[in-house]
């Protein structure tokens, strides 16, 4: 949809806001980190993101999940101030990966990650969420059936610009229905004030801090590659080449860095707002920076961040079941769109590992380092990639699209 007024922008810039606001609050909730200044530093680090991208990519980041672990860890052991320095050393370790990749290039990494090793990470990173939203849904299946059944509705029949804001249409039905049912507690709106300036916190660096936070980002950036697969996929262009993955993985360890100065959590590329692309169908990073311009503001008017924070989990169940199913369905297309026989044996044991190791979230521990879920799945799917023998079609298949790609 080209040439969208600035009242469309804005608008689809909100449905953004909504399909990642509940997520990104819960991991501040969950460490005992500040909401408002989670919600400050998300806001900043997109904008930085989109800058350093050069405004390419339609990426929102928020809270990482994956380092909510380390996070309590450190702060129950050495205060809060410590575990901001490790969020600070693991946006470090961001930016040193950025400047290896731009030093070997992209090509390397088209190498040892092709469709039948992106496809089922990009599945595995869709289905492994499922488990989040059938929690979420199960706190009232009824709210959340009909969150859905009017999100659905709205994609399928709904005609012109309504047409692209189904998020937005499912979740205030859902939200209306959830008040008029008596579901929403808006007790903290009446205590919030209308300005407030976030708590932000001071860091600290302390060596044993660092050593459980820092490692964790060996994990978080290759779940950050499968992201930017996905999002490639999703829009139809490859950002690992233009503007580049070492861009966009700069771009998380500047933002993950900020937040780490400020006192909020680690920033990384959201896959509830890939499925809102999926399903609008609108991939103009304008509508990505309007949305993070909202969440800044939200982080400055507490009252309206209580507003949006009271949706109940069950109507953002119904929405994410739909969110979370898109990112599968985007990695099954580019296993089809590839054409990636899977009679072929190498074929089928590559996705078969990188699946249930995704899905099932294994894990496994290497002492400072613990890798789990669509990572560990990523880093198994490329390794057997690179040991398991090909056949002769194979290699003559996979060097044709090696230079289409070239071409491209």
């Amino acid at each position: 949809m080209e040439g969208l007024s600035r009242g469309k922008v804005a608008i689809l810039g909100m449905q953004h806001v909504l399909a990642m606001f509940g997520a990104t609050i819960l991991v501040p909730m969950l460490t005992g980190l500040d909401i408002s200044v989670a919600l400050f530093t998300s806001a900043v680090g997109t904008l930085l993101f989109q800058l350093i991208t050069k405004g390419e990519v339609p990426a929102y980041l928020g809270s990482s999940f994956a380092f909510i672990g380390p996070i309590i860890a450190a702060k129950e052991g050495y205060g809060v101030s410590a575990a901001l320095g490790g969020i600070i050393v693991a946006g470090l370790v961001y930016l040193l990966a950025s400047a290896v990749i731009r030093h070997l290039g992209v090509d390397v990494v088209r190498r040892y990650l092709p469709p039948v090793v992106v496809g089922p990470v990009i599945i595995s990173i869709g289905l492994s969420l499922a488990p989040v939203a059938k929690d979420m849904a199960e706190s009232n299946l009824w709210l959340a059936f009909f969150t859905l059944a009017v999100t659905i509705v709205v994609s399928t029949f709904a005609k012109g610009f309504f047409r692209v804001l189904p998020i937005l249409i499912g979740v205030s039905a859902g939200y209306v229905l959830a008040i008029i049912l008596g579901l929403v507690d808006f007790s903290g709106w009446y205590e919030a004030a209308w300005l407030g300036v976030p708590a932000f916190v001071r860091p600290s660096f302390s060596l044993p801090a660092i050593t459980i936070i820092a490692p964790v980002a060996l994990a978080t950036m290759v779940e950050h590659l499968g992201d930017v697969l996905a999002l490639g996929r999703t829009t139809g262009k490859d950002f690992t080449k233009k503007p580049g993955l070492h861009r966009t993985m700069l771009g998380d360890g500047v933002a993950t860095l900020f937040a780490g100065l400020f006192g909020g959590p680690p920033n990384t590329t959201y896959g509830e707002n890939i499925g809102v692309l999926a399903i609008t169908k609108v991939y103009d990073p304008k509508v990505i920076r309007v949305a993070a311009i909202f969440v800044l503001i939200l982080s400055f008017v507490p009252k309206l961040s209580i507003v949006i924070g009271a949706i109940p989990a069950a109507v953002m169940g119904g929405i994410v079941i739909l969110l979370f199913g898109m990112i599968a369905a985007v990695g099954i297309r580019t296993l089809i769109e590839n054409q990636v026989d899977l009679s072929n044996t190498r074929n089928l044991i590559i996705l078969s590992t990188i699946m249930v190791i995704g899905v099932g979230k294994l894990q496994i521990d290497f002492g400072l380092v613990s890798l789990e879920g669509t990572g560990l799945a990523a880093i198994a799917g490329i390794l057997l990639n690179i040991v398991l023998p090909r056949e002769k079609e194979d290699v003559r298949e996979e060097a044709m699209l090696e230079a289409a790609a070239t071409k491209d």
